[in-house]
């Protein structure tokens, strides 16, 4: 059975946070926006701190939405070499996380249009082949053959990245609008009619192909 690979409680799977000095737990935004504060007074450590809290968020998102799997370290690093630059603009109004992955949205863009002026080398891989290394590991009923990066590839970008911030990155809707630069709703609509249409799928896969045909538009 795997379209339980599907349930709200499995797919986020961000880490937890720590806990203060009170022994109140602090959530992982909470310790990255911190450490993002503390890197931004002039604190090495917390730099340190920033980007290794982050740093796989970074390049699973990157890798979902760049069209060069191949890019997805370089664009990380090009999304924490921004962020490390704008640090002194980072008040904490968001949480860091939302701030970065909206700077890493930002350089995937940018790279998309650098590569649009120039022409593409013969046999690149696309970007399914960086889905399938990035995606969490351990999630139910992925492992009985049907990829993730194979499901997720007939859906429309925009609601592929909504259901990648959502439900494999674990950001709030509110910050995956921020991100997307898009309404909440329209992330809750992206995301509820990707998982239909998942689901659908992950129905056909089980039934050998015998149920209906999701439209992906």
């Amino acid at each position: 059975m795997i379209t339980p690979a599907l349930s709200a409680s499995s797919l986020p799977c961000h880490e937890h946070g720590e806990s203060n000095e009170d022994g109140r737990a602090v959530s992982a935004d909470e310790s990255a926006t911190a450490w993002a504060l503390a890197a931004r007074a002039g604190d090495p450590a917390a730099v340190e701190r920033f980007v290794r809290a982050l740093h796989r968020d970074v390049v699973r998102y990157v890798a979902h939405l760049s069209a060069d799997p191949q890019a997805a370290e370089d664009l990380a690093q090009d999304t924490f070499l921004r962020a490390l630059g704008s640090l002194h603009r980072f008040e904490g109004r968001s949480s860091a996380r939302t701030w970065l992955l909206s700077i890493a949205r930002r350089a995937v863009i940018d790279s998309l249009r650098y590569a649009a002026a120039r022409p593409r080398s013969a046999g690149a891989a696309d970007w399914r082949t960086a889905v399938e290394r990035a995606q969490p590991l351990g999630l139910p009923g992925f492992d009985d053959g049907v990829a993730l990066r194979e499901l997720l590839d007939v859906l429309p970008a925009e609601r592929r990245e909504a259901f990648v911030l959502t439900q494999l990155l674990g950001l709030p809707y509110a910050d995956a609008a921020q991100v997307s630069g898009c309404p909440v709703g329209t992330v809750r609509s992206r995301v509820a009619r990707a998982r239909a249409t998942l689901l659908v799928l992950l129905t056909e896969a089980e039934t050998g192909g015998r149920g209906a045909t999701p439209s992906a538009a």
